[in-house]
């Protein structure tokens, strides 16, 4: 339990994503990595990511999405660490 709003503050910094590191959790079970692609390259990455974790398996799914104003795709997947 956070003793003081300061203590609140450096466990939610700890939880963001590190520089240089892709994979992310928050604390709810799913690991988490976003990637910022042009459209072509993002939808092939998203293709191959599903492939390598499957739905069914690993609950993946992409989380968000957005276009940049250089026309670039900034989107986050999400699964489970391993499949049932």
């Amino acid at each position: 339990m956070a003793d003081r709003p300061r203590d609140l503050a450096e466990r939610m910094a700890r939880r963001r994503k590190a520089p240089g590191k892709p994979v992310q959790t928050i604390g709810d079970g799913f690991l988490r990595e976003t990637f910022t692609l042009p459209r072509a390259a993002a939808r092939e990455r998203a293709q191959a990511f599903f492939a390598r974790y499957p739905k069914a398996g690993y609950m993946s799914a992409v989380e968000t999405w957005r276009e940049l104003p250089g026309g670039d795709i900034e989107f986050t997947m999400r699964r489970l660490p391993s499949a049932d």
